[in-house]
């Protein structure tokens, strides 16, 4: 299992070294996405604009030699627009199927915000389901399906609030930031150009990665580290039962189940792409931020303090500990 893993350690380090020849910097939205690809989840970005989130993921997908599909979110985009139409012929009279841009691998939602509630819809059965229906038929999507989704945090007339239920559905939430100086300097001597380099070789396939889902998965966690996902949970949810009265007042509700679910496949998948077969603390705490940040919902005190719910999960990082004795509902 050692030298599978080594392996797919390899793998991943080479598809991320032909990323690098593009992508200056970014390194923690990369190593997101290939551990969404890895886990089966989705990823939503928030960032100002200009920060590489269309180009990571476009590049992701040629070195992956994988679909790729752009969408820009607009007020009038409609479903069809999204998943396709059904296209009558006269001559026949019968319908055809055209297929839209989210039968892909790699979909990017440009500002998913700016969209109503019936294409929000239509992309959450999408990411539930991995399907999407047209007509009355239901049409299997591609495997890995994977939405990375942008949000602009400066603009916000003329956007639509996400749904909770769809933000749950994203395993990441992430917040990009400006490049370095010395990245931006880099960033400059590559696109400063009127050829700048824009496309990668495929190094792997969709196939690698459809098998090293498989490998993540006996990856081994201990069931103490999964006790110690469940109270970091819990204690999103019930702040008092941790000594974290304080938090009582700020928190409108914890994080979810799917919180605990993605926080022990991604733990997995962080221990994979370390060249490890078993799941340490260390990778717990490293994605729960990214994780739990979009399921805390906050109540109108914390916004008046400005806590953030990134704080909330800090204090809950460093309350909870791994032995933390379990405790008796009721």
């Amino acid at each position: 299992m050692q030298e599978r893993i080594d392996d797919g350690g390899k793998l991943l380090s080479k598809i991320r070294e032909q990323i690098a020849t593009v992508i200056v910097g970014q390194e923690r939205l990369v190593d997101r996405l290939l551990l969404a690809l890895l886990c089966d989840g989705h990823v939503l970005v928030e960032g100002i604009p200009g920060v590489a989130k269309t180009l990571t993921v476009n590049v992701l997908a040629q070195s992956l030699d994988a679909q790729f599909s752009r969408v820009q979110f607009t007020p009038d985009l409609l479903p069809g627009d999204l998943i396709g139409t059904l296209i009558y012929n006269p001559q026949t009279s019968t319908f055809s199927t055209e297929r839209g841009p989210i039968f892909t691998n790699i979909l990017l939602a440009d500002e998913i915000n700016r969209s109503p509630a019936k294409v929000q819809s239509a992309l959450l059965e999408a990411m539930q389901e991995k399907q999407a229906t047209l007509g009355k038929e239901s049409m299997l999507l591609p495997l890995p399906f994977l939405v990375l989704a942008t949000q602009n945090p400066i603009e916000q007339e003329g956007t639509y609030e996400l749904p909770e239920a769809q933000v749950d559905r994203f395993m990441f939430k992430l917040v990009v930031e400006y490049p370095s100086f010395e990245e931006e300097h880099e960033i400059l001597k590559r696109m400063a150009k009127s050829k700048p380099l824009l496309e990668v070789e495929a190094v792997s396939n969709l196939e690698a990665i459809l098998e090293l889902r498989t490998l993540m998965d006996e990856i081994y966690l201990a069931e103490e580290l999964e006790l110690y996902i469940l109270h970091l949970v819990q204690a999103t949810r019930r702040p008092s039962e941790y000594d974290l009265s304080d938090l009582t007042d700020y928190v409108r509700f914890g994080a979810s189940p799917r919180a605990s679910i993605y926080l022990a496949r991604a733990s997995r998948g962080v221990a994979l792409m370390a060249g490890r077969d078993s799941v340490l603390p260390d990778d717990i705490k490293a994605v729960a931020s990214d994780i739990m940040r979009h399921r805390i919902s906050l109540t109108y005190k914390a916004e008046a303090a400005d806590v953030t719910s990134d704080e909330i999960v800090g204090r809950v990082l460093r309350k909870v500990s791994i032995r933390q004795k379990r405790m008796v509902d009721g």
